[in-house]
């Protein structure tokens, strides 16, 4: 079987981080006998047609080299809201996007095509009125476009309309969606993670993590809720640690409310980290806290799970898709600091630091994040479009 993965977002170079999930499932999928081709769109520095891991890659030009910037930063929302260069890039990348799809199509004579988000992946797919089935899957962003833009809805709609499978990568992308297109079908289908990377280390014991820091990952922006995690901190009665891994316009202010706090002393800020990296922190720390709500996943929970360390959550968005509460790891109420404070305080006041939740949460990881339980799902939704058309 041939599949055609359309995306924005996939690895520029090997271990680069941008879509490295496409990147993985495309690899199990290959090893399972599917051959999957990627279209992407082009960006400064990077040739039109390359292989990565031994998947062929294909980027198309949509506007001048300089101005080729929307796609793999996660930048694209804000670069077209705030300038005309952006709104052109824009406008290029549709248009061209979806005659690159058609002629990848037609050359590629795929038997699927499987755009990765709605938008704009999705939407090229739909403008290149090509006859292959179509599978679309939803991963987050793309999700919140919908639900806040005037003219989005109706592309979405037809995008769902033309689909021949749809999937999201969690429980709450999948209810969001069914909410705007009604009828609509949508299978709860996770992305793979790096099960190989992501592990315990081998022969710890309970000694081997930190007894009171505490670990946060992700962009220093009001949706992921560092702020709340800060308050959290200074109200906990345990005088724990944090360490806090990323980036972003508001770290000088979240430091300010840090001093304000009294806690900046107990707040070491680390800056980005890449995913080898990562992983000593997350084997180190006693638990990863996420504060964030109306995540489309929680991507930093599973890897953490597989670290074996426990994960400290509010009860919004995917996050009950990957925490257990009291078996894998702790849920509070959203935007509860009280209750987040006390969830920390339980964690550190249980004679194992919370390990049984770790290697729980390890298991159930494995589970279902593993690429190759990942890829035979999505190599089972392609049999079956494919059989129905």
């Amino acid at each position: 079987m041939r599949i055609l993965f359309v995306t924005h977002s996939f690895p520029r170079f090997r271990g680069d981080v941008a879509g490295a999930f496409i990147l993985r499932l495309a690899r199990a999928l290959a090893d399972g006998g599917t051959e999957v081709r990627v279209l992407a769109p082009s960006a400064p520095r990077l040739t039109n047609v390359e292989t990565i891991d031994g998947i062929a890659v294909r980027r198309f030009r949509y506007a001048p080299k300089k101005w080729e910037t929307l796609a793999y930063t996660g930048t694209m929302a804000e670069q077209v809201g705030d300038s005309f260069r952006g709104k052109a890039a824009l406008a290029g990348m549709l248009s061209r996007g979806a005659l690159a799809v058609r002629t990848a199509a037609a050359e590629f004579a795929p038997d699927v095509i499987h755009a990765h988000w709605w938008f704009p992946a999705g939407l090229l797919a739909f403008g290149s009125l090509s006859s292959k089935p179509l599978v679309t899957t939803m991963h987050g962003s793309d999700v919140r476009l919908a639900r806040r833009s005037a003219w989005a809805p109706v592309l979405f709609r037809r995008v769902m309309a033309r689909s021949s499978a749809v999937t999201a990568v969690s429980s709450y992308l999948a209810s969001e969606a069914k909410s705007m297109a009604a009828g609509l079908n949508v299978a709860v289908e996770p992305m793979p993670v790096n099960v190989e990377l992501f592990s315990p280390l081998a022969g710890a014991t309970a000694g081997s993590r930190s007894p009171d820091r505490f670990l946060f990952v992700g962009r220093l922006n009001e949706q992921k809720g560092i702020a709340l995690l800060l308050q959290a901190l200074a109200a906990s009665g345990s005088g724990a640690s944090l360490d806090v891994v990323g980036d972003g316009d508001g770290r000088a202010a979240l430091e300010s409310i840090a001093r304000t706090l009294g806690v900046a002393a107990r707040v070491r800020w680390l800056g980005a980290q890449s995913q080898e990296q990562l992983v000593p922190l997350y084997r180190a720390a006693t638990a990863v806290v996420i504060p964030s709500e109306d995540e489309g996943l929680g991507l930093v929970a599973v890897e953490a799970q597989l670290c074996e360390t426990p994960v400290i959550a509010f009860r919004s968005g995917g996050l009950p898709d990957v925490v257990s509460d009291g078996v894998t790891g702790l849920l509070t109420p959203p935007g509860d600091v009280g209750a987040l404070a006390a969830a920390m305080d339980a964690v550190l006041a249980r004679d194992d630091r919370g390990a049984s939740l770790g290697r729980a949460g390890r298991d159930a990881a494995l589970a279902r994040f593993s690429p190759n339980v990942v890829a035979s799902h999505y190599a089972s939704i392609y049999e079956s479009v494919t059989h129905d058309r």
